[in-house]
């Protein structure tokens, strides 16, 4: 009966634990671009196709919403934050191991966004890839933790779908 409670109460400090190191990691990547690197502001090559751009983004995934989330940015980190929230409850909540991982990453690298939206009213990116004239849009380390951690979920599901087929036979 001890044993499963210290494994209720790990689950959720670990999770707490890593959504936390993610979201200080991207914060301090951030800072260090903008205090640092970034100072002045300028365009950075690093390779024929990628660059250091500091940009600030009001809106969410591809400038997407601009207008409207730059008229009420805190409430809408705040709103963000509660889907991280209910990130960090489904990563609790999930049976397996690299389920919780994949979630508790996407929760990590959102919540840095999050954070850095609800201090700065925008999110900073800053990592630029173009080619022959064609440019992704600015993105930055935290964007990064939330594609890994869905590409991650994407690999979890097959792995369980795999499992669940050869149950069944």
């Amino acid at each position: 009966m001890a044993n499963l409670s210290i494994g209720v109460v790990k689950k959720p400090v670990l999770i707490f634990l890593w959504v936390a190191a993610l979201c200080l990691l991207d914060l301090a990547v951030k800072y260090l671009v903008v205090n640092h690197l970034m100072d002045p502001p300028r365009v950075i090559p690093i390779t024929a196709f990628f660059n250091l751009t500091l940009a600030y983004n009001p809106g969410v995934s591809f400038s997407l919403f601009s207008d409207a989330m730059a008229s009420a940015p805190r409430p809408f980190a705040l709103l963000q934050g509660c889907l991280v929230l209910g990130l960090v409850v489904w990563a609790w909540k999930a049976k397996d191991a690299m389920e919780s991982l994949a979630i508790t990453t996407i929760a990590g690298g959102a919540s840095g966004n999050v954070v850095d939206r609800f201090l700065n009213l925008s999110v900073t990116d800053y990592l630029d890839f173009h080619l022959y004239g064609w440019s992704w849009p600015t993105f930055n380390l935290a964007d990064i933790m939330i594609v890994c951690g869905a590409l991650f979920m994407i690999a979890v599901s097959f792995r369980q779908t795999g499992n669940n087929q050869s149950t069944a036979t």
